[in-house]
């Protein structure tokens, strides 16, 4: 069984999976709401034309 990704003390428990209880559940969804994971921005550039093009 694996570790709660949030505690990291007890074992996932099958109605909370992959959370030990409500309480690690809760604190996940908390930190998605209050934007604490954030995917990076990938800036990428949009290729300019080519001057010498008509």
């Amino acid at each position: 069984m694996m570790a709660c990704p949030i505690c990291k003390k007890n074992p996932s428990a099958e109605a909370y999976k992959p959370f030990c209880s409500r309480r690690c559940a809760d604190l996940d969804l908390q930190r998605w709401l209050t934007g604490a994971y954030v995917l990076p921005e990938v800036d990428e550039a949009i290729p300019d034309a080519d001057p010498e093009e008509g």
